[in-house]
Order: C-alpha cells, then sequence, then structure tokens
C-alpha cells in the first residue's frame, strides 16, 4: 500500500490540485467554508481552545482558520539566552551536523545543502559543515513560523519544484524530497552568524508567506529568483525572538540551516519524531 501511495504521488497532477485546493481555501463560502473547518477540527482533533477564536464561525475562509492566530501568552519563549527556541509546533523529522554538503533526509536518503537552496553557492559555503535541523507541521498544528533567534533579513530565494508530499511517509521514499519540492530560502544575519530558514512547500499546501513579502508563491514561475536586503540603515528588517516570519496556508516543513560552530548541541529532547512547540528550548548555542 505505502508503495502505491508513492506511486500516485508520482503520477498525480500535483501543482493543478494544490493550486484549485488553494482557490477554494481563499474563498468565503460561508456556510460550506464553517463546515469544512468543523470537519477538519474532528478529523485532525485540533485544540480550538488554544486559538485567539475558538469558534468555526469566526473564520470566513479555511486559509484564515489554518493560519489562525493562538491566545496570548500560549507560546511563551524560554527566556534562557544561550538558548534559541523552536520556530514552530510540528514534530523533529531529522537533525544533525552538514556533512560534506549533505543533508541527512531519512534513512537511505541525503539531499544536498547546495540543491536545497537553489543552486546558490555563495549561500550554501556559509553551511560548510554546519548544522541542520528539519521539522515536520502535521494538519493539526499552528502554521505561523516564528524565529529561533534575533536576525536580519539578508536574502530571499524563491526554487520552484514539485509539491509531493512532506509527511513521514514520502521523506522515507522520495530522494531528495526537500530539495525538489517548491520551497521559500530566508536567509537571516544573526549573533551566532548566518542561519536559513527554509519553508518547504507541498501537496495541496497553497500559499507560503513571509511578513514582508505577503504571499511569495503561489505562483512565482518556472525560474529562480532572488531578492537581496540592506541589513544596515533604516531599510533594514531585524526580527527579534520569537516573532512571527511567515506562514503555511496547508502545512509543510521548515529545514533550517546554520553555520559551523553556531551550535553547541540540540536540547536534550530534540530527536527524531519528538513533538515541538515554538518557544521551547531548541539549541543551546556556542559560547
Amino acid at each position: 500500500m505505502d508503495k502505491i501511495k508513492i506511486a500516485l504521488q508520482y503520477m498525480m497532477p500535483k501543482h493543478l490540485i494544490s493550486r484549485l485546493v488553494g482557490k477554494l481555501a481563499a474563498a468565503e463560502l460561508g456556510s460550506i467554508t464553517t463546515a469544512a473547518i468543523k470537519w477538519f477540527i474532528k478529523q485532525y482533533k485540533i485544540d480550538m481552545s488554544e486559538a485567539a477564536h475558538s469558534e468555526p464561525e469566526a473564520y470566513t475562509t479555511f486559509n484564515n482558520f489554518f493560519t489562525r492566530a493562538l491566545k496570548p501568552g500560549m507560546r511563551p519563549l524560554f527566556a534562557d539566552k544561550d538558548y534559541i527556541v523552536h520556530p514552530v509546533d510540528g514534530a523533529v523529522s531529522q537533525c544533525g551536523p552538514i556533512k560534506d554538503g549533505q543533508i541527512f533526509q531519512a534513512k537511505g536518503h541525503e539531499y544536498s545543502s547546495l540543491a536545497l537552496l537553489g543552486n546558490q553557492a555563495d549561500d550554501a559555503k556559509r553551511f560548510e559543515d554546519g548544522d541542520f535541523a528539519t521539522i515536520y507541521l502535521a494538519p493539526k498544528d499552528y502554521h505561523r513560523i516564528h524565529m529561533p533567534i534575533k536576525g536580519t533579513l539578508s536574502k530571499m530565494t524563491y526554487v520552484p519544484g514539485d509539491l509531493f508530499s512532506v509527511n513521514p511517509l514520502t521523506a522515507e521514499n522520495v530522494p531528495g524530497l526537500f530539495a525538489r519540492n517548491e520551497r521559500v530560502v530566508a536567509l537571516f544575519e544573526t549573533e551566532i552568524g548566518p542561519m536559513a530558514m527554509v519553508l518547504v512547500g507541498a501537496t495541496i499546501v497553497a500559499s507560503i508567506e513571509t511578513v514582508w513579502a505577503g504571499t511569495v508563491t503561489p505562483p512565482t514561475g518556472k525560474k529562480v529568483f532572488t531578492w537581496d536586503y540592506p541589513t544596515e540603515g533604516p531599510d533594514a528588517l531585524t526580527l527579534d525572538k520569537g516573532a512571527e516570519m511567515g506562514r503555511f496556508k496547508l502545512g509543510s516543513t521548515v529545514v533550517m540551516l546554520f553555520a559551523k560552530d553556531a551550535l553547541d548541541e540540540f536540547a536534550d529532547d530534540v530527536v527524531p519524531k519528538a513533538v515541538t512547540r515554538m518557544g521551547q528550548p531548541f539549541a543551546k548555542i556556542e559560547d
């Protein structure tokens, strides 16, 4: 059955399906939207008591529900300045060192940091012998993405690609998954060096947004696009630790890259399949 599920993903028109679902998710359909939200809440056992608006009727579109805000104080930041924090609610897929430019995806599968970053060689070089972490966001999770550490935006890259599912089954069976799917790469300058936040698209992910550019995809096109940003002066964009930096509409994965010697060690509970909560300790930084 698993082989059939993977084979179907190769065959199905993933972009077309994803864009159609995106249009429906953005539509204000009244009682139909409310019914869809109620079904989703029940199907995925979503805890709406955490949401700023707990009633399904409060959301005019499915996208508004999916990217719902939480009540103030629901995700307090771990206060220790020697730690960076989890950027999202989700589950750890993998984490560890970047070895010879390769990132571990799942048993039997690796992919290159160069490919992940859209074949931007200068960017990939900054993360040689560094560390990575991949976090999967399931449909039930809170889908806003936050900063693990204070950083100033220096570059954004849109990388076109496929739209395979990014669930654990697909990660174990599709080679180079995160470097072949459509994605948005945001580079930040931080006190521990460069940090890449890679927002990976997936089947029926209707949109990837950032707080500085709004909707980046869909559609951007079939070519790699890059935008450079000033890191000094009045136009520099600096986001504090814990600040929102982007959103997924219909779930996906975040891959984070850090430079060599930026991290001392991951927190004890940062291991594959471990549940993550935004704001909790993620990794200790080097002194």
